[in-house]
């Protein structure tokens, strides 16, 4: 499982389609909008780096309104959940 964080910048007209529009891709588990340099928050879940890069560059590039992106792949998880028996359900 390989889990990474996408920060997207925004046209403004287009933010509110657009984190739906995000959330509706597959491997895309969650969409935040937040404050700060970046517009959007992507949280993706993919099977191997392949389907991040299908993700990204097949996807994600033909929604309208991204203007910038920065892609942080996670090393390791820490936390009080077990996080990949909770996104494994149904895989």
């Amino acid at each position: 499982m390989v889990t990474a964080i996408i920060l997207i910048n925004a046209d403004r007209h287009h933010i509110g389609d657009l984190a739906q529009q995000l959330a509706d891709l597959s491997g895309i588990s969650e969409v935040y909008s937040v404050s700060g340099r970046y517009d959007l928050v992507a949280v993706v879940r993919v099977e191997n780096n392949e389907a991040l890069a299908h993700l990204v560059t097949h996807d994600m590039v033909k929604l309208e309104g991204i203007t910038h992106t920065e892609s942080m792949l996670s090393f390791r998880a820490f936390s009080r959940h077990d996080l990949d028996e909770m996104f494994s359900i149904g895989m």
